[in-house]
């Protein structure tokens, strides 16, 4: 029999979701080798958030996390208990970035959803001018915040309406600035000598429509788009945790929406590390400490490092589990022993920084 009435029935409102949901997906396994910094990477994206927010642009933060490891999940839970994240969605199982794309865009409150990696680092007024072109031109599909070249194949929608649509002018040239070209590229692990080639053998196409200008393109890894355009292409039908996100792109194009990019850079992929990365620009927010000369800097671990400390266990991988995705045993589960896991995990982190640190 229950014994009162729920308070719940007095409450006359709720709380409104903001028009923007900005959705970050995580996913760090464990902290050393590849995903040594990356911990660092994730607090450098979420805090080149919480610096561009502004009061013109409100939005909800969208974590949502694909089965890391402890140190991770710990670090976002006090972020949210802190509010700097309004939404975290902790999964225990890696549903891959299709299965988490199924969930997040179908399910974040927003109007609008502006994705993003979790290894990309945000200028001041990326969320403005996405918007502006977002609501500039007609029938947009995606927007990404920065220019790089983009398959050709992947725009054919946006280049047949520019050439077909009256009061909208097409431009082919080199528009994408070298610096910036050879910089994006670069965090792709790419050469420059590759990058110069590439750059100097192809061009860009650069649409000015009612006084806005974008260039043709966007990308999966970060992107801004209506949430009901994103419903067209639910659900996504991944089997692999990676390497098939780009139908998103090419489905979209066949959709015949455009897919555009501002003429300048307001956000950088970060890749697996914070080399080359703005120190002051990366560490604004909780994990930022000021200097002498007012300027913020990431906060150092004892040993002056910028990465993360392990636990006192030592642990930086995720519990083991005797069974895997959908109940079924897990392949070879001596690998789980914690002593052959730390010594194996040992031994890739040493082979991964003989060959990249040196």
């Amino acid at each position: 029999m229950r014994i009162g009435q729920n308070p719940a029935k007095y409450v006359k409102e709720v709380a409104k979701p903001a028009r923007v949901t900005v959705a970050v997906l995580n996913y760090i396994p464990f902290l050393s080798g590849f995903y040594a910094q990356m911990l660092d990477v994730l607090k450098a994206c979420l805090n080149s958030l919480y610096a561009s927010s502004d009061a013109d642009h409100p939005f909800d933060l969208l974590v949502f996390d694909n089965a890391s490891c402890e140190e991770v999940r710990q670090y976002l839970l006090d972020e949210h208990q802190a509010g700097r994240i309004q939404y975290l969605i902790l999964s225990e199982k890696n549903l891959g970035k299709g299965g988490a794309w199924n969930m997040i865009l179908s399910g974040a409150p927003g109007e609008i959803i502006a994705y993003t990696d979790n290894d990309a680092l945000f200028s001041p007024g990326w969320l403005g001018r996405s918007l502006q072109i977002l609501e500039s031109f007609p029938r947009v599909g995606m927007v990404t915040a920065r220019p790089f070249r983009t398959r050709p194949e992947a725009i054919t929608s946006t280049l047949d309406w520019a050439s077909q649509t009256s009061g909208a002018v097409l431009e082919q040239g080199q528009f994408i600035p070298w610096q910036t070209f050879l910089e994006f590229d670069l965090s792709l692990g790419q050469e420059e000598a590759e990058i110069r080639q590439r750059y100097e053998g192809g061009s860009d196409y650069r649409l000015t429509y009612h006084g806005v200008t974008a260039l043709a393109g966007a990308s999966h890894w970060q992107f801004m788009a209506y949430k009901q355009v994103l419903a067209e292409f639910l659900p996504f039908q991944m089997d692999r945790p990676m390497g098939q996100v780009k139908q998103l792109d090419d489905r979209m194009n066949a959709a015949g929406y455009l897919r555009l990019m501002p003429t300048e850079p307001l956000v950088m992929n970060m890749s697996n590390t914070l080399r080359g990365v703005n120190a002051p620009a990366a560490a604004v927010g909780a994990d930022a400490q000021s200097s002498p000369d007012g300027q913020t800097s990431p906060r150092p671990s004892a040993k002056g490092q910028t990465s993360p400390q392990p636990s006192p266990k030592g642990r930086t991988s995720p519990r083991p589990s005797p069974k895997g995705e959908g109940g079924k045993r897990k392949k070879y589960p001596l690998l789980d022993f914690p002593p052959i896991k730390r010594t194996l995990l040992a031994l890739y982190d040493a082979i991964f920084r003989w060959y990249y640190d040196r």
